[in-house]
């Protein structure tokens, strides 16, 4: 008999367009373009591959904890003070994720949009948002990204299409421009967003039916469209050489817009793209984080602890120099995303393991 939780597949699908795609449809793409050039859609389609095997692993780790929530099934399985342990490191980092979500969103605003505007009044504001939503339950946020990311999905076609008479698809020629190792060592940067595909082993409790690896496969096949998109797009519209010193291709692209000859200056649609991205990732991740910390469903501890901690951490960011809150995020933020993510699989992992040779010894 199947688990009945209270969302979709289709659901965990559509969200990790929003969570996961605004990362890698915008966050990646400047670190990628600086260390791959016109060659990272090749980092992009092999990281892609490379990361298909793990999918398998994933699917794995779901069937062999039954599709319980993932702490609890720790917590029978190595106990409660290494569980705890797990739990707080987890949230730490996912908690990290957002912040940096949060501050390049705000850095981004700041440039390009609101440049007067006090900061700390921004943060608060969208840190009240992000944390009301978050504080809410699963099924709030689903419907949220549901609606949101309709139009969103709408306005990436719409300058997709829009900008086809300016690209010039000659510039992704010579293929391997500077050899084989750039490609290879900028794979990191599209996987450190695929491996998040991780995260939605923490709300298998809450989903309908299992997950298989086709089901996997089809959110990796989104999530390398989305990155090939706006890379893509950056190198046959700016060139190579010209993205690579752009810190937003992919608001960039915005700007070259128009419909006939008096529409045009139409990148303050982007703003909704971007911010609602933002929202519902952050709110996601941070509704995982109270999960983890058990205060689900608790909204007074939310605003008192996780609340404040959020805040304080994102304004933190604000502290360091924007050049070098780029270069921390592009150098090593993605990196040891990535590697943390893969050091959680192969904790889960071996914990299944376990599990299944237990289960067989007391067969025997």
């Amino acid at each position: 008999m199947q688990k009945v939780g209270s969302i979709s597949i289709l659901h965990v699908i559509l969200l990790s367009m929003t969570v996961i795609g605004l990362k890698n449809h915008v966050t990646i793409i400047p670190s990628l373009l600086k260390s791959a050039g016109r060659d990272g859609w090749i980092s992009v389609f092999l990281a892609a591959l490379v990361m298909i095997p793990w999918l398998f692993l994933i699917v794995y780790i779901h069937r062999s904890s039954k599709q319980l929530s993932i702490t609890n099934w720790l917590n029978t399985e190595i106990g409660n003070v290494p569980t705890v342990i797990f739990r707080y490191v987890t949230a730490f980092f996912l908690l990290l994720m957002a912040v940096f979500t949060m501050g390049e969103t705000l850095h981004w605003i700041k440039a390009t949009f609101l440049p007067d505007s006090p900061l700390v009044l921004m943060i608060l504001i969208y840190s009240i948002l992000c944390i009301f939503l978050a504080s809410t339950n699963l099924q709030t946020i689903v419907m949220v990204n549901v609606v949101v990311l309709f139009w969103v999905v709408i306005l990436g076609f719409f300058v997709a299409f829009t900008n086809i008479q300016v690209k010039n698809y000659a510039l992704l020629i010579p293929f391997f421009e500077h050899g084989l190792e750039p490609v290879f060592v900028s794979m990191v940067f599209p996987a450190s967003g695929f491996i998040e595909l991780l995260l939605f082993l923490f709300i298998q409790q809450n989903v309908k039916g299992k997950f298989h690896w086709y089901h996997y496969a089809i959110m990796l096949f989104i999530l390398h469209s989305l990155t090939m998109g706006p890379l893509v797009g950056a190198i046959t519209e700016f060139g190579p050489h010209e993205a690579m010193k752009q810190r937003y291709p992919a608001y960039e692209e915005w700007g070259l817009v128009s419909i006939g000859r008096f529409i045009e200056h139409l990148d303050f649609l982007s703003i909704y793209q971007w911010l609602t991205g933002t929202f519902v990732r952050v709110a996601f991740i941070l509704y995982i984080v109270t999960d983890l910390l058990q205060m689900k469903g608790n909204r007074k501890r939310i605003w008192k602890i996780l609340g404040p901690a959020f805040f304080f951490l994102s304004s933190a960011l604000f502290l360091i120099d924007d050049q070098m809150f780029l270069k921390i995020k592009g150098d090593y933020f993605l990196i040891v995303t990535f590697f943390f993510m893969v050091l959680l699989t192969c904790f889960l992992l071996i914990m299944a393991f376990i599990k299944k040779e237990q289960h067989e010894n007391s067969k025997t």
